[in-house]
């Protein structure tokens, strides 16, 4: 075995006082490992210089140490297989030596940038340096980092600002190029929070942001996981609608793929600049036909895909720097972007039919190509696009569409939570979906997939009866013009139930229907009105009622107005977030309780469950690529559906009060666990390609050791979770041995050659 490493006489007693020895002294060195190993190296001190620079050159050395499965030593010993630039912190001598760092549990915490700090540094549930540091995508120890002076800094993958540590600035030539302050993240978290929080509007904070991810991206992770429920809705829904309605006015520096439906012919060269093919694993890619509820945006749908991805890395861990947002460019019927003179996108009509078609195919073949192992994740395709998309590709590649099934998994989620805390089972549901887009379907398409999986004896076909659908037109019927195939399923009859009944009106129809569950995905605003609402709630002790349209002010009703109308008995989910409801409905909340007393009046705070995609999607998107899934199929969804609601805080609590969703703020841990289930439903299912996925579920397994497989399951996800802490940076050579993550090349178009 040849060991090469760097001992510093500041981490080490050993070394400082060996550095005192006369040369010709031969000294023992003592490493205490801390599984109680003690290593005994033998080195003869050749030479004063040897120890003047501070360092221990081990070669040749046998060691009775498993190094691939013990790797933590103090932090300041390197060992690897690569060749690395040991750097001693007292000159700019180098040694180009094999090295891989260690660093030893059990010694006082030390921040990835060297000093010392709580364990709030670290992500708590992992075990640095454990069975799984291994891994390709292992998130333990050092980085290898090929780059150095303003190169380093302007690469927001390898960049901290104030935070590199000494050794760091000598090792990397930053020397005079930072202020001599070194800092933790945790004060440049309350700089940045301070900056933010004194731009003058939410425009203003969603560009800050921007501007930060672009320089720092562990330091933009960890400012926007401190302040997720704060921050949310400013890097998305609803300032990032803002934001790309104004995305030609605002733009500074382009990210992202943009592909044109007028060259087509370069759409693979184009994409191919972009990375290797073990380099993306992710990519969103929107035609910015339907954003947000705030429609046609044309190339401006670049920053949907954007947010996505920043989403799969603040809720999933999802590696920043081996994701692609892409924007396909065909056009748009936007009249006022058309009439812009510095709109940036294709100034004509959207173009529909067979060039688009062959446009989309295009793309999804070069990206495949290019990218096998990639899974792809269609955003905001128009109402005539979206379903049929997803649905001629979905039986050949992984891709999902999370506006038709991320949608309908994270409403599913909430409509289980409420039926079962309102005392029903989802075998019982009468739903009205209002609005009928590719939203609304798709919430129903889930609906309808569980009922009929939750009964054996029960088809899907029986199960949409269950399901009402109301769009422009009315209730859809099958006489209703120019209904798309996914809508026709659900349409109703012109028989003696519909014959001669108004079926345009909402509230004729809840009258007649009587459902428990309502969900509004019209972008419609207030449509839900008091009469509509306490027709509802005087057919059902306590109605699921979910207005989902985005922005905030399409909401079909706002929360206060529906717990109000039903005197704090709607089990509420909303699009958007709302601040908690208080009023004075006390055990009214509790439909066991009828007791009538003084308790029925007293003001109690009832929280608002956002039906957010972000608690379920990005898991979906994590298990699959992880569990290198081929396919995203429907008991995976099924899955990941069944994981959410399992995690509601309205029937993990017996508080009345609690909402029926996990907010953002718990988003990584629920994610954690809708991975999991995605992945087992993957193996389980034979579309997992990942070998190593340490889950195999026996016959004759206990609980106890079915217990100890999830858990073991769930390190190794969480050990492949990207976490924004500062991870020490090794050097390396930028040659050709360099990995292209080591040389800052990912995701760096023209780094191919």
């Amino acid at each position: 075995m040849h060991l090469h490493g760097v001992l510093d006489p500041s981490v080490s007693p050993a070394v400082g006082w060996a550095s005192k020895l006369p040369k010709s002294l031969s000294i023992l060195v003592v490493v205490r490992a801390w599984l109680d190993i003690k290593i005994i190296i033998v080195c003869l001190r050749t030479s004063v210089d040897f120890c003047r620079h501070g360092k221990l050159l081990f070669t040749d050395l046998q060691l009775p140490l498993d190094l691939e499965n013990h790797r933590h030593l103090r932090p300041g010993v390197i060992f690897s297989s690569r060749p690395a630039i040991a750097i001693s912190p007292l000159t700019e001598r180098r040694h180009t030596q094999p090295a891989q760092s260690l660093s030893e549990p059990g010694l006082s915490s030390m921040s990835p940038s060297g000093t010392s700090t709580s364990n709030k540094d670290n992500n708590s549930n992992k075990k640095h340096g454990g069975k799984f540091a291994h891994l390709p995508l292992s998130t333990s120890g050092p980085i290898d980092c090929a780059v150095h002076g303003t190169v380093l800094l302007n690469t927001p993958y390898f960049n901290k600002g104030s935070a590199h540590t000494p050794e760091e600035r000598d090792a990397f030539g930053l020397s005079g190029l930072l202020p001599q302050r070194v800092q933790t993240l945790e004060q440049q978290v309350a700089r940045a929070y301070e900056q933010y929080s004194s731009r003058h509007d939410d425009l203003a904070k969603n560009t800050f942001m921007t501007s930060l991810k672009d320089q720092n991206l562990v330091l933009y992770h960890r400012l926007l996981q401190d302040h997720m429920k704060e921050m949310f809705s400013i890097i998305y829904t609803p300032t990032e609608g803002e934001a790309i309605q104004n995305f030609s006015r605002i733009f500074r520096r382009p990210e992202g793929c943009f592909l044109s439906i007028d060259q087509i012919d370069r759409v693979e060269h184009d994409l191919s600049r972009w990375g290797r093919p073990e380099d993306i694993d992710y990519i969103v890619v929107s035609d910015g036909e339907e954003i947000l509820g705030i429609g046609d945006q044309g190339t401006g749908g670049i920053l949907i895909s954007v947010a996505k991805l920043v989403l799969m890395t603040a809720c999933a861990g999802l590696h920043p720097n081996r994701t692609l947002p892409v924007v396909l460019d065909c056009g748009t019927n936007n009249k006022e972007l058309l009439e812009d003179d510095l709109y940036l996108g294709l100034c004509q009509e959207r173009v529909r039919g067979e060039k688009y078609d062959k446009f989309v195919h295009t793309f999804v073949q070069a990206a495949r190509k290019l990218f096998p192992r990639a899974y792809i994740h269609f955003e905001d395709f128009g109402l005539t696009n979206a379903r049929r998309i997803l649905e001629k590709y979905r039986p050949e590649i992984p891709c999902f569409n999370d506006d038709v099934q991320g949608t309908g998994c994270v409403t599913l989620a909430a409509i289980m939570a409420g039926l079962h805390a309102g005392g029903n089972h989802l075998k019982d549901i009468r739903m009205i979906v209002f609005g009928a887009g590719s939203a609304g379907v798709g919430i129903a398409d889930m609906v309808r997939d569980a009922i009929a999986a939750d009964n054996e004896d029960k088809s899907a076909e029986s199960a949409a009866k269950q399901i009402w659908l109301v769009d422009k037109p009315g209730l859809l019927l099958t006489s209703t013009d120019s209904l798309d195939n996914a809508q026709k399923q659900y349409a109703r009859t012109e028989t003696s139930e519909w014959e001669g009944k108004d079926t345009t009106s909402l509230l004729n129809i809840i009258n007649h229907v009587k459902p428990n569950v309502l969900v509004g995905t019209s972008t419609k605003p207030k449509a839900f009105t008091e009469e509509v609402v306490r027709a509802m709630a005087s057919h059902v002790e306590r109605p699921v009622i979910l207005p989902l349209s985005n922005p905030t002010r399409l909401h079909e009703a706002v929360p206060e107005d529906l717990l109000k109308w039903t005197d704090g008995k709607a089990l509420v989910a909303t699009g958007s977030p709302f601040d908690p409801v208080k009023g004075p409905w006390g055990a009214a909340t509790n439909s066991s309780n009828n007791s009538g007393g003084d308790d029925d009046k007293k003001e109690v705070t009832i929280e608002v469950a956002e039906c957010n995609n972000s608690v379920v999607f990005p898991g979906i998107g994590l298990g699959s690529v992880l569990s290198r899934s081929r396919l995203v199929t429907d008991k995976m969804l099924r899955a990941a559906v069944s994981a959410v609601a399992a995690l509601s805080p309205a029937l993990l609590s017996d508080d009345i009060t609690a909402p029926l969703l996990p907010g953002v703020e718990d988003v990584r841990a629920v994610s954690v666990r809708v991975a999991r289930e995605v992945i087992i439903a993957a193996v389980e299912e034979g579309v997992a390609e990942e070998k190593a996925i340490p889950y195999v579920k026996g016959q004759q397994d206990d609980d106890a050791k079915n217990s100890e497989k999830l858990e073991e399951l769930d390190e190794w996800i969480r050990e492949q979770m990207w976490d924004p802490v500062y991870r020490p940076l090794r050097r390396v050579e930028p040659g050709p041995d360099a990995s292209r993550e080591a040389k800052g090349e990912l995701k760096v178009v023209g780094s191919l050659g």
